[in-house]
């Protein structure tokens, strides 16, 4: 006994009305540098008309029930492909695409009106469908990131994919049948693959979409907003815990406490905009001279942190003169700056303890001519 594959597109029709749904109230309440909801939303609709059109076999042409349903669900897998390029921060593929989609209606016309071939018509359809998954697949597993909603599309597609061409082979081999609402195993299969993809992608995108908003709420939240340094809650916290790991493991951090030298003369004679295009640009600097591992915090006013992970004193000493190089070769106004550096002293010692010995050596540099790196 197999299920009623009317009863399977009715089932896909109301996801898919229930994921348009959703998809358009984020397109709407989310922010603006979210893209590609606007095609996410328009996927589901499509594929919502097509399972509407598919349902309608028998009573409506067969124009509306076989070409355009199939161009629907062609149509709603290529614009959820193209919102993940816009997401991703792609464009394009409209001209390939879409190309590829009206050249297929006139194909199915073809097959339905002036040379009726069903079987043909199945592995055409199927055979496109799989070389946009498999396009959609390829560009996320080499565009996008490795957490859970991007995964989580990526099998979906590479499962559908599967299907696709068990599909393609039930056509060579003669078992698919005559029309789509005939109940049978391979049709069963396939409408219910189907079913599950359509609320798969778009649960995915849903996912997708919260993911980066929530990255980007957090950023908001660890970050200064003038500098994109790691405000000083932030840059604390990676401090206590690089302690933390240097008690277990060994091999302790070094801090280096930055501070700009008579930056309130820059304010002071050329303006607070002026001080604060000085500030951004002098963290932009200092973090291109650090490594991938090191973090630069804003601990206050004109005043930054360093944290360099597993860092002996020599080793920190070269990355604050690297410091120090790129902020003269940036003229940065004529700023200097001092710096004070210490290393961690063992099991013993403490974030409280490390600071106030880099608070104290850079008051030393600061008394001994600025413009210097002094160590404590």
């Amino acid at each position: 006994m197999h299920l009623d594959p009317r009863s399977l597109i009715a089932m896909a029709g109301f996801m898919s009305a229930m994921m348009a749904v959703v998809l358009l109230f984020m397109r709407r309440n989310y922010p603006a540098n979210i893209h590609g909801l606007d095609y996410w939303a328009a996927g589901p609709v499509l594929w919502l008309v097509s399972t509407v059109l598919f349902s309608a076999r028998g009573e409506l042409p067969d124009f509306l029930t076989m070409v355009v349903a199939n161009e629907a669900l062609l149509l709603g897998a290529i614009v959820y492909y193209l919102g993940s390029r816009r997401f991703l921060g792609h464009g394009g593929g409209w001209a390939l695409w879409g190309s590829v989609a009206a050249a297929s209606a006139l194909v199915f016309t073809w097959l339905t009106y002036f040379a009726p071939n069903y079987a043909l018509r199945v592995a055409i359809f199927t055979v496109l469908m799989a070389a946009l998954y498999c396009a959609h697949l390829r560009f996320l597993y080499r565009r996008g990131d490795k957490g859970f909603p991007m995964r989580l599309v990526q099998v979906v597609l590479a499962l559908h994919i599967l299907v696709l061409m068990a599909r393609f082979a039930s056509v060579i081999w003669g078992n698919a049948g005559s029309d789509l609402m005939e109940p049978s195993l391979y049709q069963t299969i396939y409408v219910g693959a189907y079913v599950l993809t359509v609320l798969m992608l778009s649960i995915g995108a849903i996912l997708m979409a919260t993911d980066r908003v929530r990255n980007e709420l957090e950023y908001l939240a660890n970050h200064d907003s003038l500098t994109q340094a790691l405000n000083r809650r932030a840059v604390m916290q990676l401090c206590q815990e690089e302690l933390e790991r240097a008690r277990r493991h060994g091999g302790g951090p070094s801090i280096l406490m930055l501070d700009l030298d008579h930056f309130k003369r820059v304010n002071d004679t050329l303006g607070h905009q002026h001080g604060d295009a000085v500030l951004a640009h002098f963290a932009a600097c200092a973090r291109s001279a650090l490594r991938r591992e090191d973090r630069l915090g804003r601990y206050g006013g004109e005043e930054f942190l360093v944290l360099l992970p597993h860092t002996d004193a020599r080793a920190a000493d070269h990355v604050a003169q690297r410091i120090h190089t790129l902020l003269q070769a940036g003229h940065l106004l004529d700023c200097q700056l001092s710096i004070g550096l210490t290393s961690w002293r063992g099991p013993v010692d403490t974030l409280e303890a490390m600071l106030g010995r880099a608070d104290a050596a850079l008051y030393q540099a600061k008394d001994q001519g600025r413009n210097q790196t002094c160590a404590v």
